[in-house]
């Protein structure tokens, strides 16, 4: 039997002497949309960093397709595509001349950079800098970056922050075009409407741990619980009728 796309064993991580993830364990098979689900602070970019090899646990294992960063950072890096949720674009470049950095990168002809802003509706920003786009049009460019290569595994830290209610649409479709093609789509969110209509597993997160994920069938105390009871649960908040 295949190994899964994504296996994260008791993943722990401590930042400026605090345990920020504690003992997360997550498998991920191809052709999944999973949503990880929390507030400020709840280790949801910190988990996504360490699969990204932008950090790395202080114990446990991460591996995607089977591979350990330490195994061959290039190799790792060809199986991810990461969407930080934030970046600092340099100045000047059109989305066209940064996607096509970015391609030439991954060894990738200018047509599919061309085809990448297609997806996100990016054609025609002419000569425009991305550094003076608007928010949600630069998480549309880094959007389009991380789904590049058509990695296996595909990481989104926020991808939602900035979108008006078409993008959010457009965005939902197109994580679930990626899952089609047998990608896995990881991201994140602390918007519980988004991750229930994009995603097709959910995991909660606080404060470093694995509250509730929605393939469990965990339990409430008066049986199974919805998403929105979990999510309620969790950060004390009442449950609209």
């Amino acid at each position: 039997m295949a190994e899964p796309v994504l296996v994260m064993e008791h993943v722990r991580k401590s930042m400026r002497r605090q345990e920020v993830i504690k003992d997360f364990t997550l498998q991920a098979e191809a052709g999944r949309v999973i949503a990880l689900l929390g507030g400020n602070g709840a280790g949801k970019s910190t988990i996504l960093r360490m699969i990204a090899g932008i950090l790395h646990p202080d114990a446990g294992e991460i591996r995607v397709g089977g591979l350990r960063w330490k195994d061959g950072r290039l190799r790792y890096a060809e199986r991810v595509g990461y969407m930080p949720d934030d970046y600092r674009f340099p100045g000047g470049l059109t989305a066209m001349e940064t996607m096509t950095f970015w391609a030439k990168l991954r060894g990738l002809p200018k047509s599919r950079a061309a085809e990448a802003l297609a997806e996100v509706g990016l054609s025609d920003t002419g000569t425009k800098p991305v550094a003076s786009f608007s928010k949600g049009m630069r998480q549309r460019v880094l959007f389009a970056q991380a789904l590049l290569a058509r990695p296996p595994l595909v990481l989104l830290d926020e991808p939602t922050n900035g979108l008006d209610p078409f993008w959010m649409e457009s965005f939902i479709r197109l994580v679930r075009e990626a899952a089609e093609r047998g990608q896995t789509v990881l991201f994140s969110t602390h918007q519980l409407e988004i991750a229930e209509a994009a995603a097709d597993r959910i995991v909660f997160l606080r404060d470093g741990v694995a509250m509730f994920d929605s393939s469990a069938g965990q339990n409430g105390a008066d049986g199974p619980e919805t998403l929105r009871e979990a999510f309620a649960r969790m950060y004390g908040i009442p449950l609209r009728r």
